[in-house]
């Protein structure tokens, strides 16, 4: 695990010199690391599937009970596979995404590449603080990520609003991890698991500050604002950071914790309530963008959501359920974004309004894009139809809550089937009224990465209990029932299968009525959560500019007025509330009555000080106070002290 860490990282400082000497050819060296790492977890997947852990520890901060602890379980074992797997495929594909001679390549794929390394460290740590030590590194990669085109001013606004929301959501955490090590006693995330503390407004506290960090992470409404923005990123950051990686930190801590702190209120209704509205929100966003990445960004968001209902809802059957979707969503969600930038690279364009029939001039992309589309509308037989339906029988399966939920995530599955067909239509379709579109040759292995991965889709659909064993084992931390969940292609007709019909047939409604439903969003568009971000930090500024224009006024006896105010506020508030005394003798305020005389006298003209005009009345008011010092002094019994004073 340490190894390959730092084989993440002292790759990417050579990241420059290596595109400098490569060319483009230099990403193929650089996707070693993530492709080790993807070789590490398939040969430990027989171990960690049997239960059995991987765990690495040194001590760092033994009197905080801090350490650089790493562990390879189940959950760790699925994460490490996809940020491997697919962060080896995506930085293969920049060969062929980027020219030689780009700006600042080297800098790019020194970013990525570290942004891996990145993630790796947070899903192997066993340690809160050492989790956010990697996860305000993803945050601060994404940053140079999003920002690589930084001529463009939108594309240094977007990268800068991905850094406010996720670094203040990350800051938050931080305090809920330090309340729950504090309120525990530790800060290992194994043990914290395996031994919550008791429900107490603490803890709830707590949680809610963690749930902050994880929802900002992954785009979770309020805080979804930031990855629709994102798109301005090239097309690799977006297949790996946005589809694969980053947005799933915040689901992997959820579903990190959720074994141990699903029971504690507000866990479930914040979690059911923010990922179904996330979920329904993205998704009717997406029915109405014209922008190709843009379907994708809102739909990345929807499917997020239920990501979040299914990781936070605390059961057997929704964590065997969540793992299933984290894999498929990967799976077709990474492809889906690689055809994107190969529909862009070929035609020049992401608006589906000006692309017509490249799918008759591209069909082995076409294709992959079909495989991973349909992968993402839960089409039989592949991977997201099978874990979609365990993610319906599970819920079925749960109580009167989880059922709301499941009446959300099929509305919000009917929009899935909407959008995607809508994106497979705009990219691929002949329109009528449209000349065809022109592309350029690709080279086949621009098409390699994402067939890879939509393969992958196709294949383990009907393969899925292969999976289970991996799975399962993560899912064993929540009580199990009696009659548990097995993954498999085909339970079947039942509730679960007509509830995926019913979305397909909705979601069909949906893109064939396009037209209208286009109509019906511009007619009942709300505003923009940009829109209100921008207004946000408009007035934080003013309010900023005003704060400082009354505090910064250039006047010294101002500043010096602020200082002791604040100081003297801070100790008659540490006094109102607490008893520093208690069980001490009470303190003596003074010895004798002429030290009580002179003190009064001393702070009498210290604060005459601050208000005088004059340098001269400034000079003997200040000359005062020291000889009230040495008086004092002299009353306590110490002229010596007294005659220095009295000579300074």
């Amino acid at each position: 695990m340490t190894a390959l860490l730092l084989a993440h990282f002292a790759l990417a400082a050579c990241a420059p010199a290596l595109v400098r000497w490569l060319g483009r050819r230099a990403f193929a060296v650089l996707a070693l690391p993530p492709a080790a790492t993807a070789c590490w977890g398939f040969a430990a997947w027989a171990d960690v599937s049997r239960g059995h852990e991987s765990v690495t520890v040194w001590r760092w901060l033994p009197a905080y009970g801090v350490d650089l602890a790493l562990r390879l379980d189940a959950l760790g074992e699925l994460m490490v596979l996809l940020a491997g797997g697919v962060g080896a495929l995506v930085l293969l594909y920049c060969v062929w995404y980027f020219e030689d001679g780009a700006p600042r390549l080297g800098r790019f794929g020194g970013a990525l590449l570290a942004f891996a390394g990145a993630m790796l460290g947070l899903v192997l740590a066993d340690d809160l603080i050492l989790l956010y030590i990697f996860w305000e590194l993803t945050t601060v990669f994404s940053y140079l990520l999003i920002g690589h085109g930084s001529a463009v001013k939108q594309n240094r606004r977007s990268a800068l609003q991905a850094l406010t929301v996720t670094a203040l959501g990350g800051l938050t955490m931080l305090v809920g991890f330090v309340v729950l090590g504090t309120v525990t006693g530790t800060y290992r995330i194994s043990a914290l698991v395996a031994h919550p503390p008791p429900a107490s407004g603490t803890v709830a506290t707590a949680l809610v500050l963690i749930l902050c960090g994880a929802l900002s992470k992954s785009a979770i409404w309020p805080f979804s604002l930031w990855l629709p923005n994102a798109m301005a990123a090239p097309t690799p950051v977006s297949a790996y950071l946005h589809a694969a990686a980053m947005v799933k930190g915040g689901v992997y801590l959820i579903a990190r914790l959720a074994p141990g702190y699903a029971h504690i209120e507000p866990w479930r209704p914040l979690l059911l309530v923010l990922g179904t509205a996330t979920m329904l929100l993205g998704g009717w966003r997406a029915l109405r963008l014209h922008d190709l990445k843009l379907v994708l960004a809102y739909g990345t968001v929807s499917q997020l959501g239920f990501l979040t209902v299914l990781a936070g809802a605390g059961t057997y059957g929704t964590g065997l359920a969540a793992g299933a979707m984290i894999l498929a969503h990967s799976l077709f969600k990474a492809p889906l974004f690689l055809v994107t930038g190969v529909v862009d690279h070929a035609s020049g364009t992401r608006d589906l309004r000006a692309l017509s029939g490249l799918g008759r001039r591209l069909p082995v992309l076409a294709a992959i894009g079909a495989v991973a589309g349909l992968s993402m509308a839960a089409v039989p037989p592949l991977l997201g139809f099978a874990a979609k339906e365990a993610a319906f029988q599970s819920l079925l399966d749960g109580d009167a809550a989880d059922r709301w939920a499941l009446a959300g995530c099929v509305v919000g599955s009917a929009l899935t089937t909407g959008y995607t067909l809508r994106h497979l239509w705009g990219a691929f379709a002949r329109k009528p009224g449209v000349p065809d579109t022109a592309p350029r040759a690709v080279a086949p292995g621009f098409l390699l990465p994402p067939a890879i991965l939509a393969a992958a889709c196709l294949f383990l659909g009907p393969a899925v209990a292969a999976t289970e064993d991996l799975l399962a084992t993560y899912a064993a931390a929540f009580p199990k029932p009696a009659h548990p969940y097995h993954l498999a292609l085909w339970h079947g007709v039942g509730t679960a299968l007509a509830l995926s019909a019913a979305a397909w047939a909705a979601g069909t409604a949906l893109f064939v009525l396009r037209g209208p439903v286009e109509a019906l969003g511009r007619a009942l568009a709300w505003r923009s959560a940009d829109l209100v971000f921008g207004r946000c930090l408009l007035a934080l500024e003013r309010l900023a500019l005003q704060c400082t224009g009354f505090v910064q006024r250039g006047s010294l006896s101002a500043y010096l007025a602020t200082v002791l105010a604040v100081v003297f506020a801070g100790q008659i508030a540490v006094l109102a509330v607490d008893e520093p005394w208690s069980g001490v003798p009470a303190p003596r305020l003074w010895d004798t009555p002429a030290q009580a005389a002179v003190a009064v006298l001393t702070c009498v003209v210290a604060l005459l000080c601050l208000g005088v005009r004059r340098r001269m009345k400034a000079v003997v008011l200040v000359g005062l106070s020291g000889y009230g010092a040495g008086l004092l002094f002299v009353v306590q019994g110490a002229p010596d002290l007294a005659l220095t004073q009295f000579c300074v």
